[in-house]
């Protein structure tokens, strides 16, 4: 009991969590949002005067989902009625009697979530924002972040936060949530028969992985290392509605290591050349560009460039993929963009779901520099295989929640 509400380990977990960032990773029906706006009332009455902001992707969906949930936390406890002075419906907001608030709002970009300060922050199902706007956010919290989200994939939580100092990460599932229907629960336990990467997401909260990615070969690594040899610069034009994308890409003991350069939109070639001399590319070096812009090409030659056109063919797509597929990729971690496609850039499937042997026409402006360097650059029988696959680790401090089950 949690002054006048029923609580759940989550509450406790998260209420006596002494790190800056908590970051809860549940499975579907764990009680983690719930348990989390339950800590967020206790501590918006037992601190006078604080800002406590509730961030969602939308406004429909705060609606459905965590101010739903909050409404019945509230609705139910007569004691935290009693600490409320007014709920402001059309503005989503509880002002407490000590002057303290709790406000639900969405924000539509990252100069949208610069306006206003905050003491706590509750990001929620955060892998439908973005970490512009999560950044943006966490620089204007004073006091803590909480965090949660269902597993499917990994997104910025596992690539900028796990492991890092400050950051408490608790695993939770159905089994943590002793309040929930046991139909519920046999519904959830039953994916395991027909679906295990499903189970593992929604009945374990286990982190998932994305089925019918093209290129799963890659992980992040912090730079490139200095004694990598440049094999070439890669770029694909773009304009008003397709970014420009460039990237390079380094060679060291069999392994490719690759950094994003420019991804923008609205760039003619005289720009394309300005932001290329910006980013450090040398004009003695090869630039290998996409061929269906001869015009393009030629005009960046006369700039002073040395651009190659991507060699192509009936099947140079398929070709090309086949040859990054062989190589262990190195992607920086300040390659946003591009980590973002390649957990995006998927196999085309069938009316009937079945996976084709054709990649989607999208997702792909910094891939398809990366295929033109494959293409143009590397050999297939120089090629040297990984032995293993690199698959993501959950490092840093970890939550068991004890005293329930052994995750």
């Amino acid at each position: 009991m949690a002054n006048g509400y029923k609580a759940s380990i989550l509450f406790e977990e998260n209420y006596n969590g002494t790190a800056h960032i908590i970051v809860n990773q549940g499975g579907t029906n764990s009680g983690k949002t719930f348990a989390i706006i339950q800590v967020l009332f206790k501590l918006a009455y037992e601190r006078p005067k604080q800002v406590i902001t509730i961030a969602g992707q939308d406004i429909p969906n705060i609606k459905s989902g965590v101010l739903r949930d909050a409404l019945s936390i509230y609705s139910s406890s007569k004691q935290l009625m009693a600490k409320v002075k007014s709920y402001n419906k059309s503005e989503r907001i509880f002002e407490f009697k000590n002057g303290t608030i709790i406000e639900f709002k969405s924000f539509s970009d990252a100069q949208d979530a610069k306006s206003g300060k905050r003491d706590y922050l509750f990001v929620n199902e955060a892998n439908g924002i973005s970490w512009d706007i999560y950044s943006e956010l966490a620089l204007r919290t004073r006091k803590r972040i909480y965090i949660d989200y269902n597993p499917n994939a990994n997104f910025w939580v596992h690539e900028h936060l796990l492991g890092r100092p400050g950051v408490q990460l608790i695993i939770s599932d159905h089994r943590h949530n002793p309040f929930l229907d046991g139909s519920i629960r046999r519904k959830i336990e039953s994916l395991k028969e027909t679906d295990t990467e499903r189970w593992k997401v929604y009945g374990r909260g286990l982190t998932g992985k994305i089925s019918g990615l093209v290129l799963d070969n890659w992980h992040i690594c912090e730079s490139i290392p200095p004694d990598a040899k440049l094999i070439a610069t890669g770029l694909d034009f773009g304009f008003t509605n397709d970014e420009t994308g460039c990237i390079e890409v380094y060679k060291q003991n069999g392994e490719l290591w690759i950094e994003e350069l420019l991804y923008e939109t609205g760039l003619t070639n005289p720009d394309i050349s300005r932001k290329l001399a910006e980013a450090g590319v040398s004009k003695r070096t090869e630039i290998i560009a996409d061929s269906a812009e001869p015009k393009s090409i030629e005009e960046l030659r006369r700039m002073g460039w040395r651009v190659t056109p991507a060699k192509k063919g009936a099947d140079s797509i398929k070709l090309s993929i086949d040859i990054l597929k062989r190589y262990k990729l190195n992607i920086t971690r300040e390659s946003v963009n591009l980590r973002e496609e390649l957990g995006r850039y998927k196999w085309k499937t069938g009316r009937i779901g079945k996976i084709l042997n054709e990649p989607e026409d999208k997702w792909n402006h910094l891939i398809d520099p990366l295929r033109y360097i494959a293409l143009n650059k590397l050999k297939i029988s120089s090629l040297v295989r990984p032995k293993a696959r690199f698959p993501f680790k959950e490092p840093g401090r970890q939550v068991t929640l004890s005293g329930l089950i052994n995750l």
